[in-house]
Protein backbone atom coordinates (compact mmCIF):
# COMPACT_ATOMS: atom_id res chain seq x y z
CA UNK A 1 0.00 0.00 0.00
CA UNK A 2 1.59 3.28 -1.02
CA UNK A 3 0.68 6.54 0.58
CA UNK A 4 -1.07 8.25 -2.25
CA UNK A 5 -3.74 5.53 -2.20
CA UNK A 6 -5.02 6.31 1.29
CA UNK A 7 -8.67 7.23 1.10
CA UNK A 8 -9.92 10.31 2.87
CA UNK A 9 -12.22 8.66 5.39
CA UNK A 10 -12.42 9.45 9.08
CA UNK A 11 -12.65 7.76 12.44
CA UNK A 12 -14.86 9.03 15.27
CA UNK A 13 -13.51 8.66 18.81
CA UNK A 14 -15.98 8.75 21.71
CA UNK A 15 -14.83 10.33 24.98
CA UNK A 16 -12.67 7.94 27.02
CA UNK A 17 -12.91 8.25 30.80
CA UNK A 18 -9.86 6.15 31.64
CA UNK A 19 -7.23 3.89 30.09
CA UNK A 20 -5.57 0.72 31.29
CA UNK A 21 -3.84 -2.24 29.70
CA UNK A 22 -0.76 -3.60 27.95
CA UNK A 23 0.32 -2.73 24.39
CA UNK A 24 2.90 -4.68 22.41
CA UNK A 25 4.65 -2.15 20.17
CA UNK A 26 5.38 -2.52 16.47
CA UNK A 27 9.08 -2.45 15.56
CA UNK A 28 10.97 0.83 15.43
CA UNK A 29 10.90 2.53 12.01
CA UNK A 30 14.35 4.10 12.51
CA UNK A 31 15.92 0.79 13.50
CA UNK A 32 14.04 -1.27 10.86
CA UNK A 33 15.12 0.77 7.83
CA UNK A 34 18.72 1.13 9.03
CA UNK A 35 18.99 -2.63 9.63
CA UNK A 36 17.50 -3.41 6.20
CA UNK A 37 20.12 -1.32 4.40
CA UNK A 38 23.02 -2.58 6.56
CA UNK A 39 21.90 -6.19 6.05
CA UNK A 40 21.70 -5.59 2.30
CA UNK A 41 25.20 -4.06 2.17
CA UNK A 42 26.75 -6.70 4.46
CA UNK A 43 28.38 -10.01 3.67
CA UNK A 44 26.27 -13.01 4.71
CA UNK A 45 22.61 -13.60 5.49
CA UNK A 46 20.91 -11.64 8.26
CA UNK A 47 17.83 -12.88 10.15
CA UNK A 48 15.81 -9.83 11.22
CA UNK A 49 13.26 -10.50 13.98
CA UNK A 50 10.23 -8.20 14.51
CA UNK A 51 10.86 -5.90 11.54
CA UNK A 52 8.21 -3.18 11.43
CA UNK A 53 5.45 -3.89 8.89
CA UNK A 54 4.47 -0.45 7.54
CA UNK A 55 4.49 1.79 4.46
CA UNK A 56 8.03 3.06 5.17
CA UNK A 57 9.60 -0.40 5.52
CA UNK A 58 7.60 -1.73 2.54
CA UNK A 59 9.14 1.07 0.44
CA UNK A 60 12.66 0.07 1.55
CA UNK A 61 12.07 -3.67 0.99
CA UNK A 62 10.69 -2.98 -2.50
CA UNK A 63 13.66 -0.72 -3.35
CA UNK A 64 16.13 -3.40 -2.21
CA UNK A 65 14.35 -6.00 -4.34
CA UNK A 66 14.57 -3.67 -7.37
CA UNK A 67 18.32 -3.37 -6.71
CA UNK A 68 18.69 -7.16 -6.85
CA UNK A 69 18.90 -7.84 -3.09
CA UNK A 70 17.28 -11.20 -2.28
CA UNK A 71 15.11 -11.34 0.84
CA UNK A 72 12.22 -13.42 2.08
CA UNK A 73 9.84 -13.33 4.99
CA UNK A 74 8.92 -16.41 7.03
CA UNK A 75 5.19 -17.09 6.89
CA UNK A 76 4.74 -16.46 10.62
CA UNK A 77 2.78 -13.22 11.09
CA UNK A 78 2.66 -11.08 14.22
CA UNK A 79 5.20 -11.17 17.06
CA UNK A 80 8.44 -12.91 16.10
CA UNK A 81 8.17 -12.29 12.34
CA UNK A 82 11.48 -13.13 10.65
CA UNK A 83 12.93 -11.62 7.46
CA UNK A 84 16.01 -13.16 5.84
CA UNK A 85 18.18 -10.72 3.85
CA UNK A 86 21.04 -11.99 1.67
CA UNK A 87 23.78 -9.36 1.80
CA UNK A 88 25.44 -8.24 -1.43
CA UNK A 89 28.81 -7.31 0.06
CA UNK A 90 28.67 -3.65 -0.89
CA UNK A 91 27.70 -3.93 -4.60
CA UNK A 92 24.07 -3.98 -5.75
CA UNK A 93 23.48 -6.61 -8.47
CA UNK A 94 21.25 -4.26 -10.49
CA UNK A 95 23.23 -1.27 -11.74
CA UNK A 96 20.10 0.57 -12.94
CA UNK A 97 16.73 1.02 -11.21
CA UNK A 98 13.78 3.41 -10.88
CA UNK A 99 12.88 3.55 -7.17
CA UNK A 100 9.66 4.89 -5.61
CA UNK A 101 10.43 5.99 -2.03
CA UNK A 102 6.97 7.10 -0.85
CA UNK A 103 7.42 9.66 1.96
CA UNK A 104 10.08 7.63 3.79
CA UNK A 105 12.95 9.87 4.86
CA UNK A 106 14.60 6.93 6.66
CA UNK A 107 14.67 5.08 3.32
CA UNK A 108 15.52 7.69 0.70
CA UNK A 109 18.37 9.45 2.51
CA UNK A 110 20.67 6.50 3.36
CA UNK A 111 19.79 4.78 0.07
CA UNK A 112 20.71 7.90 -1.92
CA UNK A 113 24.12 7.90 -0.22
CA UNK A 114 24.69 4.18 -0.81
CA UNK A 115 23.69 4.32 -4.49
CA UNK A 116 25.78 7.45 -5.11
CA UNK A 117 28.90 5.91 -3.58
CA UNK A 118 28.44 2.57 -5.38
CA UNK A 119 27.43 4.30 -8.64
CA UNK A 120 25.09 3.23 -11.44
CA UNK A 121 22.03 4.62 -13.17
CA UNK A 122 19.36 5.20 -10.54
CA UNK A 123 16.25 7.35 -10.27
CA UNK A 124 14.68 8.09 -6.86
CA UNK A 125 11.32 9.79 -6.39
CA UNK A 126 8.37 9.76 -3.98
CA UNK A 127 5.00 11.25 -3.13
CA UNK A 128 4.58 15.03 -3.69
CA UNK A 129 5.46 15.82 -0.04
CA UNK A 130 8.74 13.90 -0.40
CA UNK A 131 9.65 16.31 -3.20
CA UNK A 132 9.29 19.16 -0.66
CA UNK A 133 11.55 17.55 1.98
CA UNK A 134 15.15 18.83 1.81
CA UNK A 135 17.99 16.57 0.70
CA UNK A 136 20.41 19.25 -0.57
CA UNK A 137 22.86 19.10 2.36
CA UNK A 138 23.36 15.37 1.78
CA UNK A 139 23.69 15.74 -2.01
CA UNK A 140 26.18 18.63 -1.62
CA UNK A 141 28.34 16.60 0.77
CA UNK A 142 28.35 13.56 -1.54
CA UNK A 143 28.96 15.46 -4.78
CA UNK A 144 31.82 17.40 -3.17
CA UNK A 145 33.39 13.98 -2.44
CA UNK A 146 33.10 12.90 -6.09
CA UNK A 147 29.66 11.30 -6.54
CA UNK A 148 27.35 12.23 -9.42
CA UNK A 149 23.84 13.16 -8.22
CA UNK A 150 21.53 15.42 -10.23
CA UNK A 151 18.19 16.99 -9.33
CA UNK A 152 15.49 16.24 -11.88
CA UNK A 153 13.00 18.62 -10.24
CA UNK A 154 13.71 21.49 -7.82
CA UNK A 155 17.33 21.93 -6.72
CA UNK A 156 17.80 20.74 -3.15
CA UNK A 157 14.91 18.24 -3.20
CA UNK A 158 14.03 14.86 -4.71
CA UNK A 159 13.47 13.53 -7.37
CA UNK A 160 17.10 12.58 -8.02
CA UNK A 161 19.13 10.93 -10.77
CA UNK A 162 22.30 9.16 -9.66
CA UNK A 163 25.09 8.33 -12.10
CA UNK A 164 28.66 7.07 -11.76
CA UNK A 165 31.12 9.23 -9.88
CA UNK A 166 34.56 8.67 -8.44
CA UNK A 167 35.14 9.18 -4.72
CA UNK A 168 38.31 11.21 -4.22
CA UNK A 169 37.79 12.91 -0.86
CA UNK A 170 39.15 11.85 2.51
CA UNK A 171 37.04 14.38 4.41
CA UNK A 172 33.38 15.24 3.93
CA UNK A 173 31.40 17.90 5.71
CA UNK A 174 27.64 18.15 6.23
CA UNK A 175 25.34 20.56 8.03
CA UNK A 176 23.84 19.08 11.18
CA UNK A 177 20.96 21.46 11.82
CA UNK A 178 18.30 20.43 9.24
CA UNK A 179 18.03 16.66 9.68
CA UNK A 180 20.25 14.14 11.45
CA UNK A 181 19.35 11.70 8.64
CA UNK A 182 21.97 13.38 6.40
CA UNK A 183 24.76 12.48 8.82
CA UNK A 184 23.25 9.00 9.35
CA UNK A 185 23.33 8.45 5.57
CA UNK A 186 27.00 9.49 5.29
CA UNK A 187 28.02 7.38 8.30
CA UNK A 188 26.32 4.29 6.90
CA UNK A 189 28.18 4.55 3.58
CA UNK A 190 31.54 5.67 5.03
CA UNK A 191 32.90 2.07 5.08
CA UNK A 192 32.11 1.81 1.32
CA UNK A 193 34.23 4.93 0.76
CA UNK A 194 37.03 3.95 3.16
CA UNK A 195 38.45 1.22 0.92
CA UNK A 196 42.06 2.50 0.86
CA UNK A 197 42.14 5.35 3.36
CA UNK A 198 40.24 6.66 6.37
CA UNK A 199 37.13 8.77 5.74
CA UNK A 200 36.23 11.60 8.11
CA UNK A 201 32.88 13.39 8.26
CA UNK A 202 32.79 16.85 9.83
CA UNK A 203 29.53 18.28 11.14
CA UNK A 204 29.03 21.95 10.34
CA UNK A 205 27.12 23.83 13.05
CA UNK A 206 24.83 22.30 15.67
CA UNK A 207 23.87 18.63 15.27
CA UNK A 208 20.18 18.06 15.99
CA UNK A 209 18.45 14.83 17.07
CA UNK A 210 21.70 13.29 18.40
CA UNK A 211 19.93 10.17 19.75
CA UNK A 212 19.18 9.13 16.16
CA UNK A 213 22.93 9.25 15.40
CA UNK A 214 23.47 7.03 18.46
CA UNK A 215 21.08 4.48 16.90
CA UNK A 216 23.09 4.58 13.66
CA UNK A 217 26.47 4.12 15.40
CA UNK A 218 25.08 1.31 17.57
CA UNK A 219 23.73 -0.62 14.57
CA UNK A 220 26.93 -0.10 12.54
CA UNK A 221 28.82 -1.70 15.45
CA UNK A 222 26.41 -4.64 15.40
CA UNK A 223 27.36 -5.13 11.73
CA UNK A 224 31.08 -4.99 12.55
CA UNK A 225 32.06 -1.39 11.75
CA UNK A 226 33.53 0.94 14.39
CA UNK A 227 33.30 4.71 14.07
CA UNK A 228 35.75 6.99 15.91
CA UNK A 229 34.14 10.12 17.33
CA UNK A 230 35.46 13.55 18.18
CA UNK A 231 32.46 14.51 20.30
CA UNK A 232 29.62 15.36 17.91
CA UNK A 233 31.84 17.44 15.63
CA UNK A 234 33.65 14.77 13.62
CA UNK A 235 33.39 11.05 12.85
CA UNK A 236 36.08 8.83 11.30
CA UNK A 237 35.91 5.35 9.76
CA UNK A 238 39.25 3.56 9.33
CA UNK A 239 39.88 1.66 6.06
CA UNK A 240 39.33 -2.04 5.53
CA UNK A 241 36.14 -2.38 7.57
CA UNK A 242 33.28 -4.19 5.85
CA UNK A 243 29.77 -4.86 7.06
CA UNK A 244 29.35 -8.44 8.26
CA UNK A 245 26.01 -10.00 9.13
CA UNK A 246 25.55 -10.36 12.91
CA UNK A 247 23.50 -13.52 12.13
CA UNK A 248 20.29 -12.67 13.94
CA UNK A 249 19.24 -9.16 14.97
CA UNK A 250 16.10 -8.09 16.85
CA UNK A 251 14.24 -4.84 16.14
CA UNK A 252 13.18 -2.99 19.28
CA UNK A 253 9.62 -1.71 19.64
CA UNK A 254 9.13 1.82 18.33
CA UNK A 255 9.74 4.31 21.15
CA UNK A 256 7.98 7.13 19.25
CA UNK A 257 4.88 4.93 18.93
CA UNK A 258 5.16 4.11 22.64
CA UNK A 259 4.74 7.80 23.47
CA UNK A 260 0.98 7.84 22.70
CA UNK A 261 0.16 5.02 25.10
CA UNK A 262 2.51 6.28 27.80
CA UNK A 263 0.95 9.75 27.54
CA UNK A 264 -2.53 8.19 27.71
CA UNK A 265 -1.60 6.53 31.00
CA UNK A 266 -0.27 9.84 32.31
CA UNK A 267 -3.44 11.69 31.29
CA UNK A 268 -6.22 9.22 32.07
CA UNK A 269 -5.48 6.89 34.95
CA UNK A 270 -3.52 3.87 33.85
CA UNK A 271 -1.57 1.83 34.45
CA UNK A 272 -0.69 1.51 30.77
CA UNK A 273 2.31 -0.68 29.95
CA UNK A 274 4.11 -0.83 26.61
CA UNK A 275 6.22 -3.89 25.76
CA UNK A 276 9.15 -3.82 23.33
CA UNK A 277 11.14 -0.90 24.76
CA UNK A 278 12.58 -0.35 28.20
CA UNK A 279 15.53 1.04 30.07
CA UNK A 280 17.98 -0.84 27.81
CA UNK A 281 16.61 0.77 24.62
CA UNK A 282 19.04 2.20 22.04
CA UNK A 283 16.37 4.75 21.03
CA UNK A 284 16.60 8.29 22.34
CA UNK A 285 12.81 8.62 22.27
CA UNK A 286 12.56 6.60 25.49
CA UNK A 287 13.73 9.85 27.12
CA UNK A 288 10.18 11.00 26.43
CA UNK A 289 9.23 9.48 29.79
CA UNK A 290 11.46 12.04 31.55
CA UNK A 291 9.20 14.77 30.14
CA UNK A 292 6.12 12.91 31.38
CA UNK A 293 7.72 12.60 34.83
CA UNK A 294 8.42 16.34 34.79
CA UNK A 295 4.70 16.80 34.12
CA UNK A 296 3.91 14.72 37.21
CA UNK A 297 3.20 11.27 35.77
CA UNK A 298 4.38 8.12 37.59
CA UNK A 299 6.73 6.06 35.39
CA UNK A 300 8.16 2.57 36.02
CA UNK A 301 10.62 0.83 33.68
CA UNK A 302 11.86 -2.70 33.15
CA UNK A 303 14.41 -4.08 30.68
CA UNK A 304 11.83 -4.33 27.92
CA UNK A 305 8.75 -2.48 29.18
CA UNK A 306 7.64 0.95 30.44
CA UNK A 307 4.51 1.72 32.47
CA UNK A 308 2.80 5.01 33.28
CA UNK A 309 -0.03 6.09 35.50
CA UNK A 310 -1.63 9.42 36.29
CA UNK A 311 -1.54 11.49 39.45
CA UNK A 312 -4.70 13.26 38.32
CA UNK A 313 -3.22 16.61 37.25
CA UNK A 314 -0.37 17.19 34.84
CA UNK A 315 2.00 20.12 35.42
CA UNK A 316 2.84 22.53 32.61
CA UNK A 317 6.34 22.12 31.17
CA UNK A 318 8.90 24.40 29.49
CA UNK A 319 11.63 22.31 27.92
CA UNK A 320 14.03 21.80 25.02
CA UNK A 321 12.90 18.91 22.79
CA UNK A 322 15.64 19.00 20.16
CA UNK A 323 16.72 15.47 21.12
CA UNK A 324 13.27 13.86 20.73
CA UNK A 325 11.41 15.78 18.00
CA UNK A 326 8.95 13.00 17.08
CA UNK A 327 7.92 12.07 20.61
CA UNK A 328 7.72 15.76 21.55
CA UNK A 329 4.57 16.06 19.44
CA UNK A 330 2.85 13.88 22.02
CA UNK A 331 3.84 16.35 24.75
CA UNK A 332 2.05 19.11 22.82
CA UNK A 333 -1.19 17.11 23.22
CA UNK A 334 -0.49 16.18 26.86
CA UNK A 335 -0.21 19.96 27.39
CA UNK A 336 -4.00 20.17 26.84
CA UNK A 337 -4.37 18.44 30.21
CA UNK A 338 -1.75 20.49 32.10
CA UNK A 339 -2.29 23.19 34.74
CA UNK A 340 -0.88 26.10 32.70
CA UNK A 341 1.05 27.09 29.57
CA UNK A 342 3.57 24.57 28.24
CA UNK A 343 6.37 25.55 25.84
CA UNK A 344 8.24 23.15 23.55
CA UNK A 345 11.54 24.68 22.42
CA UNK A 346 14.21 23.98 19.77
CA UNK A 347 11.88 22.01 17.46
CA UNK A 348 12.67 23.69 14.12
CA UNK A 349 13.08 20.22 12.51
CA UNK A 350 9.27 19.81 12.83
CA UNK A 351 8.95 22.16 9.86
CA UNK A 352 10.63 19.73 7.41
CA UNK A 353 8.98 16.48 8.52
CA UNK A 354 6.05 14.62 6.90
CA UNK A 355 4.27 17.98 7.05
CA UNK A 356 5.16 21.35 8.63
CA UNK A 357 4.36 19.98 12.07
CA UNK A 358 4.60 23.29 13.96
CA UNK A 359 1.98 24.91 11.72
CA UNK A 360 -0.21 21.78 11.62
CA UNK A 361 -0.10 21.27 15.39
CA UNK A 362 -0.95 24.93 16.06
CA UNK A 363 -3.90 24.86 13.64
CA UNK A 364 -5.43 21.67 15.05
CA UNK A 365 -4.84 22.50 18.75
CA UNK A 366 -6.72 25.79 18.23
CA UNK A 367 -9.74 23.81 17.01
CA UNK A 368 -9.83 22.16 20.47
CA UNK A 369 -9.95 25.56 22.20
CA UNK A 370 -6.28 25.83 23.13
CA UNK A 371 -4.42 29.13 22.89
CA UNK A 372 -1.32 28.46 20.79
CA UNK A 373 1.68 30.57 19.97
CA UNK A 374 4.05 29.29 17.28
CA UNK A 375 7.54 30.50 16.43
CA UNK A 376 10.20 29.39 13.97
CA UNK A 377 11.38 26.75 16.43
CA UNK A 378 8.94 26.66 19.36
CA UNK A 379 5.30 26.07 20.27
CA UNK A 380 3.43 27.31 23.36
CA UNK A 381 0.17 25.64 24.36
CA UNK A 382 -2.29 27.06 26.89
CA UNK A 383 -5.01 24.50 27.61
CA UNK A 384 -8.69 25.44 27.35
CA UNK A 385 -10.93 25.17 30.42
CA UNK A 386 -12.89 22.59 28.45
CA UNK A 387 -11.61 20.76 25.36
CA UNK A 388 -13.93 21.31 22.40
CA UNK A 389 -14.62 18.25 20.27
CA UNK A 390 -13.54 18.93 16.70
CA UNK A 391 -12.73 17.45 13.32
CA UNK A 392 -8.94 17.07 13.14
CA UNK A 393 -7.05 17.17 9.84
CA UNK A 394 -3.96 14.96 9.68
CA UNK A 395 -1.97 16.26 6.64
CA UNK A 396 -1.05 12.71 5.54
CA UNK A 397 1.13 12.68 8.68
CA UNK A 398 0.93 9.53 10.79
CA UNK A 399 2.01 11.32 13.99
CA UNK A 400 -0.73 13.96 13.71
CA UNK A 401 -3.37 11.22 13.58
CA UNK A 402 -1.91 9.29 16.53
CA UNK A 403 -1.31 12.40 18.67
CA UNK A 404 -4.80 13.79 18.34
CA UNK A 405 -6.44 10.50 19.32
CA UNK A 406 -5.31 11.51 22.84
CA UNK A 407 -7.63 14.52 22.74
CA UNK A 408 -10.51 12.06 23.26
CA UNK A 409 -9.29 11.21 26.80
CA UNK A 410 -10.83 12.02 30.22
CA UNK A 411 -14.03 12.69 28.41
CA UNK A 412 -16.35 13.96 31.14
CA UNK A 413 -15.68 17.69 30.67
CA UNK A 414 -16.12 18.09 26.97
CA UNK A 415 -18.03 20.36 24.64
CA UNK A 416 -19.51 18.08 22.00
CA UNK A 417 -19.11 14.35 22.13
CA UNK A 418 -17.02 12.98 19.35
CA UNK A 419 -13.46 13.70 18.26
CA UNK A 420 -13.23 13.08 14.52
CA UNK A 421 -9.83 12.21 12.98
CA UNK A 422 -9.70 12.63 9.19
CA UNK A 423 -7.72 10.17 7.04
CA UNK A 424 -6.85 7.79 9.90
CA UNK A 425 -5.21 5.38 7.43
CA UNK A 426 -2.13 7.63 7.28
CA UNK A 427 -0.96 5.77 10.44
CA UNK A 428 0.05 2.91 8.08
CA UNK A 429 3.37 4.75 7.65
CA UNK A 430 4.56 3.34 11.00
CA UNK A 431 1.68 1.68 12.91
CA UNK A 432 -1.15 0.26 10.76
CA UNK A 433 -2.99 -1.18 13.80
CA UNK A 434 -2.77 1.98 15.92
CA UNK A 435 -6.47 2.75 16.36
CA UNK A 436 -7.26 -0.86 17.32
CA UNK A 437 -4.45 -0.76 19.92
CA UNK A 438 -5.76 2.57 21.24
CA UNK A 439 -9.33 1.23 21.49
CA UNK A 440 -8.03 -1.79 23.46
CA UNK A 441 -6.79 0.36 26.37
CA UNK A 442 -9.88 2.61 26.45
CA UNK A 443 -12.16 1.73 29.37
Amino acid sequence: MTQQHHTLEHIDLKPVARVEGVVRLPGSKSISNRILLLAALAEGETRIVDLLASDDTAVMLEALRSLGVKWRQDELAGPGTVHHVNGVGGIFPNQAADLFMGNAGTAIRPLTAALAVIGGDYKLHGVPRMHERPIGDLVDALNAAGTHIEYTGNAGFPPLHIGRGKIHAERLSVRGNVSSQFLTALLMVAPLMARDHAISIDVVGELISKPYIEITLNLMRRFGVKVEQDGWASFTVQPGQIYQSPGTIHVEGDASSASYFLAAGAIAGGPVRVEGVGRDSIQGDVRFVAALEQMGAQVTMGDNWIETRSNGVLKAIDADFNHIPDAAMTIAIAALYADGTSTLRNIASWRVKETDRIAAMATELRKLGAIVEEGADYLSVTPPAVITAATIDTYDDHRMAMCFSLASLSGAARKGNTMRINDPKCVAKTFPEYFAAFAAIAK
